[in-house]
């Protein structure tokens, strides 16, 4: 679904994505690992269309999306989230899933006005739309509290269910296990699993928690430096040695064997 080709983004003499070529495949959970400045969330941002590359290719589905913004890339079917969670705290969750779908009938002013019977029915589906979602996510109960008012994982459930709101076709999810319990991390790792399965989505996760990487992904990626280093099943990265290296660095990876 997506090739990246030869990706540069470089800020002035830093490179923080430097010469990446990777694919994410149709219908896959791939896993994207590598230690702290490795580039992996740089090489999301430029994908995503919130940072221009400095040169390089991404193409979805065949055609090219280099450099397309945001708006046009959610219009195309591909959504990111974020590692800090960005809801709107004043409206309900609900409401936070209701407002996803762009170019709906009641923002312009002759809708409101004199189109209010489409405009409300519009308003419903919507609403189902969004307590269907919420079901999905086991999170019902707290369709009508404020979103600021709910937990970290919470707020990562409800980024999942955003993409849920439109007709998403590949997720980049960006260390969704940040700050989250072990039990949330369990439901949103349910969450991702049955939308793979059960709806088609494909997905790819950058993530920390090795444990969370192996029981969702397949194939996982592993970048460091701006490159990407090894590609395979969890347990073939993570006996690569360069993997090994690039966490562990020469001197600690020697010693460790030493020991062995």
């Amino acid at each position: 679904m997506i090739a990246v080709e030869n990706l540069h983004r470089h800020f002035g003499g830093f490179r923080a994505v430097d010469g990446a070529s990777l694919q994410i495949a149709t219908g896959s959970i791939t896993g994207l690992i590598g230690p702290n400045g490795a580039g992996k969330t740089t090489l999301f941002n430029v994908i995503a269309g919130r940072l221009p590359p400095t040169s390089g290719r991404v193409t979805m589905d065949g055609e090219e999306i280099t450099g397309l913004p945001p708006h046009a890339l959610f219009h195309k079917g591909l959504l990111r989230t974020f590692q800090i969670a960005h809801e709107f705290g004043s409206m309900s969750v609900r409401e936070n899933l209701m407002m996803v779908p762009a170019r709906q009938s009641g923002e312009t002013l002759w809708n409101a006005w004199f189109r209010r019977g489409a405009v409300a029915a519009e308003e419903r589906r919507l609403r189902d739309k969004a307590d269907e979602v919420l079901e999905f996510l086991t999170i019902s109960h707290l369709a009508d509290e404020k979103a600021s008012n709910i937990s970290g994982g919470q707020k990562k459930l409800l980024e999942l269910g955003r993409t849920m709101m439109v007709d998403a076709k590949i997720v980049f999810l960006d260390e969704v296990g940040a700050g989250v319990n072990r039990t949330l991390l369990n439901t949103i790792g349910d969450a991702i699993v049955r939308l793979n399965e059960e709806r088609g989505y494909t997905f790819c996760v950058i993530e920390h928690d090795m444990d969370f990487i192996a029981r969702l992904c397949n194939p996982v990626i592993c970048m460091a430096e701006g490159k990407v280093l090894a590609e395979g099943t969890v347990e073939e990265v993570k006996n690569d040695e360069r993997v090994i290296e690039a966490y562990l660095g020469t001197g600690l990876k020697n010693k460790v064997v030493g020991h062995a």
